[in-house]
């Protein structure tokens, strides 16, 4: 369940429906539960509730390093409420120490392409912008207009092709006509002995 998490894969939520499991993942549910909410508070607080259970199954460490997801979560959850908000709220809402823990999470989401937005170092805030909506430019156009050349490009050579064919087609249609000739030329030369051969008898 949580190495599912921190490939940030959903767990299927029969595993949690099991009723010989129920009970021992209840905890996990709660992690992730906190995990797709982006909710850092519920999060610590499961962890410190079971920290003796997860220390006993070997999985500690790796709940640990799911907490950047959680904060990851909750920046998109921010980022798309609000189009401009402090780093001080945004430190308030993720639970964070301070409004520079939130600075720098929010600078390193941005560089990994997690959101689209910009800080304002001098007044405090952070400002998301509109995704481009790629459907909307004309990238979807000329796209299309390049794959209809392609497909008139593969239609004029077949059309070329079929009326100009190429020389070794020629060739062999010359040879099949020379053939047709000499055949033509050896039935009357065996026309003409016969010919001759009944005149003979005569």
């Amino acid at each position: 369940v949580v190495s599912t998490q921190s490939t940030w894969e959903v767990p299927d939520r029969l595993i949690f429906r099991d009723q010989h499991l129920r009970l021992a993942l209840q905890p996990y549910l709660q992690l992730t539960q906190a995990v797709l909410a982006g909710d850092l508070g519920s999060f610590v607080t499961v962890l410190e509730r079971n920290s003796e259970q997860f220390t006993k199954e070997g999985t500690m460490t790796l709940i640990n390093r799911l907490r950047h997801n959680v904060i990851k979560t909750g920046i998109k959850s921010v980022a798309l409420s609000y189009s401009r908000i402090s780093l001080t709220d945004v430190a308030e809402k993720l639970q964070l120490d301070s409004p520079e823990d939130a600075e720098y999470i929010i600078a390193k989401s941005i560089r990994d392409g997690v959101i689209e937005a910009s800080i304002n170092h001098e007044k405090g805030y952070m400002e998301t912008h509109d995704s481009v909506d790629i459907y909307r430019s004309e990238e979807p156009l000329k796209a299309y207009h390049a794959r209809i050349r392609f497909c008139l490009d593969i239609h004029n050579h077949s059309i070329k092709a079929m009326r100009f064919p190429p020389k070794s087609y020629n060739d062999s249609l010359e040879d099949a006509q020379k053939q047709r000739e000499r055949e033509q030329q050896d039935l009357e030369y065996a026309k003409e002995i016969a010919e001759e051969e009944d005149d003979g008898l005569l």
